[in-house]
């Protein structure tokens, strides 16, 4: 059934408006018991209705299907027995007795509810479950001793012995059914909302026990009134059976298994009214069966809500000796603990911190408290923080890792591994959880992890592997250069490969000191090396490598002797796209510079210069 408002329903707005006509009917046309069994049948066959629609609705739980069911048979029941008295009346309309067939109907149906309210299950173990069964048998106390009151102000010495009979066996059923909704409803597991078990309560209750309360009140009514005082009942009961049919969707959104803390106060409630009722049963002199029941009634009810308050305490002393040994055991483990915990505001002014700063930030955490987490963060990684708070407010009271540096006491920044909480909703935290573990060592292992897998662990330049990143990742023009080195075989037979690895990193010393800002410099192996130049065109590259040959070919003061190598540098221009083929481009350049330098050096020797190499 869609969602529908129940100020316009109109069925609800039907069964208002009968209820209003009905009084002045039955009021003005007097003794019409044909008429009004006829009303009852009618309203029988739209609880039957209601309830069915409630009973197979798909929204409705297993438990909450059982317990609708029962109510569609009670329903039905009382249909047949109502439509069967009303058949007699019609027949003779002079009879005043009501048909046992009909009492064992609605008895036999109402008890069949019975037994479904009490099957159902409350939610709730243990003494919670003890308090519920407290609080129900309260408040049908109260009940039960404003109904021995005022029922026992009737007169029903006109009735015959077996209207009584009929009587006393549908006020039993309606009085067991009374306290299945109360009970149901202090559960917080009811499988009908609070506003149409309250009304339900109220009308089924009313059916039973409405005439001889009003007699109580005021006197008789007359045969119109006491016609109009058994329907009215009715109409309420419908009338909740129909604000079900049009709540039941509720049913999936409210959280069940929860005692609700406002029907707690219904047991209060009882006992103040029957402490009043007794107060007024006392005006007279004459102590009687009446004021008896109520003074009973008061001292049981007493006795209830007294059984309820031990039971309360015993299990407030029990939360406490528990939440005394949770504490204890909290503060062993934070105050023991080597992980840092902090709790921040928006603004990250620190509210809260455990006594791990000391070991973690070197700063007391009296000393911490008050103070800007964001200050203390270090400047770049300010962006990580500003990503950090857009992911929390996209996901409130979730753990998100991160990994940051705070400065530590002694000027030094610490990394941190940190999970963040945003429980600012909560109002026992109020504010941003930081559960933070120092990750310097480990942040520097994986440094160095990083660099030897990028760099060169000789020279510390970089590898092939990041001179490819470093392509892939560029999108202009880019020129490359390979140097070959000149003579260096010669410098390593003669004087050991210590030596060529000295030589090898000051080539790498000079090589570094004349690239610019986004220029790199990378060891292929052996003595190979490789310049990256983004933005540059072939002809700046060439004169970068006339000084690099020119540098690189300068003596180079080791191991107290002067040695010098020369440098062959290939340049190559083209798209980053294309590494490789741009290493091939430079390699063959490399090798005619090479070349060309053999032939130079070869006819300088033809025409007597000495030109020794790699010496």
């Amino acid at each position: 059934m869609p969602k529908r408002s129940v100020v316009t329903d109109p069925v609800l707005l039907g069964l208002v408006a009968v209820g209003v006509l009905l009084v002045p009917w039955f009021l003005y046309n007097g003794d019409q018991r044909t008429a009004s069994w006829a009303i009852q049948t009618g309203i029988d066959a739209a609880n039957t209705y209601f309830t069915f629609r409630t009973a197979t609705h798909p929204a409705m739980t297993p438990a909450g299907r059982r317990f609708w069911w029962a109510a569609v048979i009670a329903c039905a029941g009382c249909l047949v027995g109502d439509g069967y008295q009303t058949v007699l009346l019609l027949i003779d309309p002079a009879m005043t007795t009501v048909s046992g067939f009909q009492t064992a109907l609605v008895v036999g149906g109402m008890t069949i509810v019975v037994g479904a309210m009490l099957r159902h299950p409350l939610g709730g173990a243990g003494r919670q479950r003890l308090r519920l069964w407290f609080d129900a048998t309260t408040v049908l106390t109260g009940v039960a001793v404003f109904l021995w009151y005022f029922v026992l102000a009737t007169d029903l010495s006109g009735r015959q012995s077996a209207d009584r009979w009929a009587a006393a066996a549908t006020a039993v059923v309606m009085l067991l059914i009374t306290f299945g909704l109360i009970k149901l409803i202090l559960s917080g597991t009811a499988p009908f909302t609070r506003s149409a078990g309250i009304a339900a309560a109220v009308g089924v209750s009313g059916t039973a026990f409405a005439a001889p309360v009003t007699l109580g009140l005021i006197g008789d009514p007359g045969p119109g009134g006491s016609i109009v005082v058994q329907l009215l009942p009715c109409v309420l009961a419908s009338a909740a059976f129909r604000l079900q049919q049009l709540q039941v969707w509720r049913l999936t959104e409210t959280p069940t298994g929860e005692m609700g803390s406002r029907s707690s106060r219904l047991p209060y409630l009882a006992v103040i009214a029957t402490q009043i009722l007794l107060v007024v049963s006392l005006r007279d002199d004459d102590v009687d069966l009446r004021v008896w029941g109520v003074a009973i009634g008061a001292v049981v009810i007493t006795a209830l809500v007294l059984g309820r308050q031990v039971a309360a305490l015993r299990d407030n002393e029990r939360l406490l000796t528990e939440i005394d040994g949770q504490a204890e055991r909290f503060r062993a483990l934070v105050q023991n603990t080597s992980d840092l915990t902090l709790v921040v505001d928006r603004e990250g002014i620190v509210g809260y911190a455990s006594p791990a700063a000391l070991r973690v930030l070197g700063v007391p955490d009296v000393e911490l408290v008050g103070t800007s987490l964001y200050a203390r963060t270090h400047p770049s990684d300010r962006a990580v923080v500003a990503d950090l708070e857009k992911r929390l407010a996209a996901s409130p009271g979730a753990g998100i890792s991160t990994q940051v540096r705070w400065q530590h006491a002694d000027g030094s920044y610490r990394w941190l591994d940190v999970v963040t909480t945003d429980l600012g909703h909560n109002p026992n935290v109020g504010g941003v959880v930081l559960n933070a573990r120092d990750a310097t060592e480990a942040r520097a292992l994986h440094d160095e992890l990083h660099r030897q897998a990028t760099h060169d662990a000789l020279t510390g330049l970089a590898n092939r592997v990041l001179l490819h990143r470093r392509l892939s990742a560029t999108v202009e023009r880019v020129s490359m250069l390979l140097i070959d080195l000149d003579g260096f075989k010669e410098i390593n037979d003669r004087h050991g490969h210590h030596t060529g690895d000295e030589v090898l990193k000051e080539v790498a010393r000079r090589l570094t000191g004349l690239l610019g800002t986004g220029e790199l410099a990378a060891r292929l192996g052996g003595d190979e090396f490789a310049v990256l130049l983004p933005g540059t065109d072939a002809t700046a590259a060439g004169r970068l490598a006339e000084r690099i040959a020119a540098v690189v070919g300068e003596p180079m003061p080791i191991g107290g002797s002067l040695l010098s190598v020369g440098a062959s540098v290939g340049v190559s221009e083209g798209e980053p796209g294309d590494g490789d083929g741009l290493l091939r481009e430079a390699d063959a350049a490399m090798y005619r510079r090479k070349r060309e330098r053999k032939e130079r050096h070869a006819r300088a020797l033809g025409q007597g210069a000495v030109q020794p190499a790699g010496t």
